[in-house]
């Protein structure tokens, strides 16, 4: 099992930036890959960015390319997400989720925290 504790959510105006971190406990985080959603009200839970176990590869969704950066610290069992130029369409609770694979689909991930608030206001 792994828990995971989102954190770092919060209201701000379009262009500012936010940093959600991910903290994990349970079994060897390294040996997870770490993505993560957003939902926003009235529709389905989407893909943002997913990092692998050693933090060699990511991938990001189209819509957050060159201004959402994922990072991990396997020491400190956390991953990060870096969200700069942020615009309303932002919008949602963020999750994190971990995977002992590596995928791009909610359905690639077991474990999931609870998820944390963004709101961008224009």
């Amino acid at each position: 099992q792994v828990q995971l504790v989102e954190s770092g959510g919060g209201s701000v105006q379009a262009g500012g930036s936010l940093r959600l971190s991910c903290a994990a406990s349970g079994r060897t985080f390294s040996n997870y890959a770490v993505g993560w959603f957003r939902q926003a009200p009235g529709k389905e839970r989407e893909f943002v960015v997913a990092i692998n176990w050693s933090g060699g590869r990511a991938d990001s969704a189209d819509s957050v390319k060159g201004r959402f950066t994922i990072s991990r610290d396997n020491a400190k069992n956390t991953v990060y997400l870096q969200m700069n130029s942020l615009k309303p369409e932002d919008t949602a609770v963020y999750y994190c989720a971990a995977t002992r694979t590596y995928g791009l689909s909610r359905r690639d991930y077991n474990y999931w925290g609870q998820g944390t608030q963004v709101t961008v206001s224009s």
